[in-house]
């Protein structure tokens, strides 16, 4: 094995357990939601504004340091990143109302910006793109573990210590993993493209816009991340209200249904992208079909009554595993039609479009169509005060918009598959 493919596999060790940090120090807040509510006297709406404050804040910041990455020491950046998260992380168990726990969490959102761009940038620059996917594929397994390892652990630690001793678990790991970023040798900038593609004249910002792929994969990436952001922060609230769970268990069934069965897609779609990649548009396809059959999977699950929680875990799942294909095959797609000086800048625009567009009104209209539902079951019923069953039922009413988003997010990737054959032409990295 040559040094610079010991070093591949080390970078890419590292930046898998940076992004496992990431989603875990990010969905932690959306795992305890029910307890975190409770304490500060909150609303739905008001809980799922925590997170789309982050994600506003996570995605304006990012387009500055997505420029940055194109242009300064990636691992440096991350290392900086990930440092200034997991102190916030700590930061958020000794919040003493909800505007300290927003401002917390505000902090979290800055350091977090770091990570997508300049990882992708650099796993880009460390493996061909007939080995891309593949290698996308396994770091965005860190977003499924995240999001395991913060419903299982944080349910766990919250049961047995109060929520607020689970963030200041989380803060140790990034710290360490901070400091092993930093033994990275930096690639350059193209080093395994078989011809370096030349940026498009103009601006960076509109050099990335020319590229029609980009418009169809940011429409996806709002979609899907609307629908992705709402179910992180509201299922556990679901199966607790409507199912009647405690934390332990809806945290349980949610680490399995939302995080471990999506590493199953990510694998798949990272190694059915690279198979098809003989096909220009086969990785987007793979997306596209993948979250045509998660759809129906979710709704099924929402038919599911009262207790039926067996099958809701396993429709669920099953959703997960198809949906999370969208990673490895997207991701890697962006690779394919962007520059390699461009990459950081084309991760931090298609995050800021996906998450100020998408994720950061997922959550806060999913809580707001929870409390409207609510409202009226409550109206309904001839009540006059608000009580936990007309909270079960305005939450359950609102969630069936998610399987009709998970149709539209596929048909947005269907139309790239139109488009991206072009793109990859221009920018000389057609499939070989």
């Amino acid at each position: 094995m040559t040094e610079q493919q010991k070093n591949a596999r080390f970078a890419l060790a590292v930046l898998f357990g940076i992004n496992l940090m990431n989603f875990f120090d990010r969905q932690i807040a959306g795992a305890l939601g029910e307890p975190i509510r409770v304490e500060f006297g909150l609303n739905d709406t008001q809980l799922g504004l925590l997170a789309t404050v982050f994600t506003l804040v996570y995605a304006f910041v990012g387009v500055p340091l997505g420029r940055l990455t194109d242009n300064w020491l990636r691992t440096r950046l991350i290392a900086i990143g990930v440092t200034f998260w997991s102190v916030l992380t700590a930061a958020s168990g000794l919040a003493w109302n909800y505007a300290s726990f927003m401002l917390t969490r505000i902090g979290v959102g800055i350091g977090e910006a770091s990570c997508a761009p300049a990882s992708q940038s650099l796993i880009g620059d460390l493996y061909p793109p007939e080995r891309r996917a593949r290698a996308m594929a396994i770091f965005m397994l860190g977003l499924p573990f995240g999001l395991f390892a913060a419903y299982m652990l944080s349910g766990v630690i919250a049961q047995a210590w109060g929520w607020r001793a689970a963030f200041f678990v989380a803060c140790v790991p990034g710290l360490i993993l901070a400091a092993l970023v930093l033994l990275i040798k930096e690639p350059p900038r193209g080093a395994v493209e078989a011809r370096t593609s030349l940026a498009l004249p103009g601006s960076p910002f509109r050099s990335v816009l020319r590229i029609k792929t980009m418009w169809w994969i940011v429409l996806s990436g709002l979609l899907y991340n609307f629908n992705a952001y709402a179910v992180n922060v509201f299922q556990n609230p679901f199966l607790q209200r409507f199912h009647e769970l405690g934390l332990k268990d809806a945290s349980t069934i949610s680490a399995v249904s939302l995080g471990l069965t999506g590493a199953i897609g990510l694998l798949l779609g990272g190694w059915l992208g690279d198979r098809l990649r003989t096909r220009a548009n086969g990785r987007v396809l793979v997306g596209a079909f993948a979250l045509l059959l998660a759809a129906p999977c979710v709704f099924a699950a929402l038919q599911q009554p009262k207790g039926g929680v067996l099958m809701f875990t396993v429709l669920m799942a099953t959703s997960s595993a198809l949906s999370f294909a969208y990673y490895s095959t997207t991701y890697a797609a962006i690779q394919d039609v962007v520059p390699p000086n461009l990459r950081g800048t084309a991760v931090s625009l298609y995050f800021f479009a996906m998450y100020v567009l998408g994720a950061s009104f997922g959550s806060t209209i999913m809580g707001a169509l929870s409390d409207f539902f609510a409202h009226r079951a409550m109206i309904n019923a001839g009540a006059t005060e608000m009580a936990d069953v007309f909270r079960a039922s305005g939450l359950h009413s609102a969630m069936y918009v998610i399987p009709l988003l998970m149709l539209l997010c596929s048909g947005s990737l269907f139309g790239a598959s139109r488009t991206i054959a072009a793109d990859m032409r221009a920018m000389g990295s057609q499939a070989r």
